[in-house]
């Protein structure tokens, strides 16, 4: 993953987006300077490696890896998104684990603010036209199913689940064998997401290869740049939290998962417009008698203000 900094502010963003797919070295200096990037825009080449206890040439792979001339470009934008981090708002920097000794507020503070960040961090690293060639493909393709294992399971409903709501044929996968004997009879037609944080999940990796084996088109939802997962057709990355002990990755990495979710499914209404509102019309006045058995015949509400449907 080499990406070019044109705007300083999304640097931070860049930095947790490619740790995951750096090697140990420069992933340890990328986390430093995330965690502390007013006293890494102070240290030079040499005191940056001894703090990280790397090498000068590991820190100025990282400064490449994040599409950077030099450590001297890096330095100069990790110091001008520290100052822009200290003028922004007073949770900010709000992003110290959680602790079992944490009180509810803070607890509540220290997640309100990670999650927003997880929100911003995805908006800023995401390929819009990536985003918009998924949709695309979504919408096109006879059939969709859907896969992930675990939280990512839960993800891969959400997904399914909407894109059935506006007519789409979809079906969400969430268990290992059966997502591969699925993935075994997909048409080239057809069209496999394959969801997975780490982007190396067993059972939503297999289903991948055996798909793109048989000509069938493929997207993956990952959090991981240069995983497994990246050799589908096309990959979509989110941005997970730091996980800790009590915020182990399944919660880490959902935040990121929904909102990539939320984003692509917008992009695809947008693209099936008469059809995703003619079909959420339908679905509504189906519910409706029942709704209507239940609460009474008393309002007559619009089909957005029908949360239960």
């Amino acid at each position: 993953m080499n990406v070019q900094v044109s705007n300083p502010a999304p640097l931070m963003s860049v930095l947790r987006a490619l740790e995951p797919s750096l090697p140990k070295g420069p992933a340890a200096v990328a986390r430093y300077v995330v965690d502390h990037p007013a006293d890494a825009s102070g240290l030079s080449l040499g005191a940056l490696a001894r703090i990280t206890g790397t090498s000068e040439s590991t820190v100025a792979r990282l400064a490449t890896a994040a599409g950077f001339r030099g450590y001297r470009d890096l330095r100069i934008a990790v110091a001008t998104a520290a100052g822009a981090l200290e003028q922004g708002p007073g949770d900010a920097n709000l992003t110290s684990d959680i602790t079992q000794h944490d009180s509810p507020a803070a607890t509540i503070a220290k997640l309100a603010a990670e999650e927003r960040s997880a929100i911003t961090d995805t908006a800023t690293t995401l390929d819009a036209d990536e985003v918009l060639a998924v949709a695309q493909v979504l919408v096109e393709a006879r059939r969709i199913v859907v896969i992930g294992i675990g939280a990512s399971g839960l993800v891969a409903l959400d997904l399914a689940g909407k894109l059935s709501r506006i007519g789409l044929l979809a079906q969400a996968v969430v268990e290992g064998h059966e997502a591969l004997t699925t993935a075994v009879v997909l048409q080239p037609q057809d069209l496999l997401v394959a969801i997975s944080s780490s982007g190396e999940t067993l059972d939503v990796v297999e289903p991948l290869e055996v798909a793109r084996r048989n000509g069938v088109g493929t997207a993956a939802l990952t959090a991981r740049a240069g995983s497994s997962l990246t050799r589908a057709d096309h990959t979509l990355l989110s941005v997970s939290l730091r996980e800790n002990d009590l915020r182990p990755a399944a919660m880490a990495s959902r935040t990121g998962q929904m909102f990539l979710v939320d984003v692509l499914f917008t992009m695809v209404a947008q693209l099936c417009f008469d059809q995703a509102k003619s079909a959420i019309k339908e679905s509504w006045l189906a519910l409706r008698p029942r709704h209507d058995a239940s609460h009474g015949a008393r309002h007559t509400k619009h089909p957005a203000q029908e949360e239960d449907a």
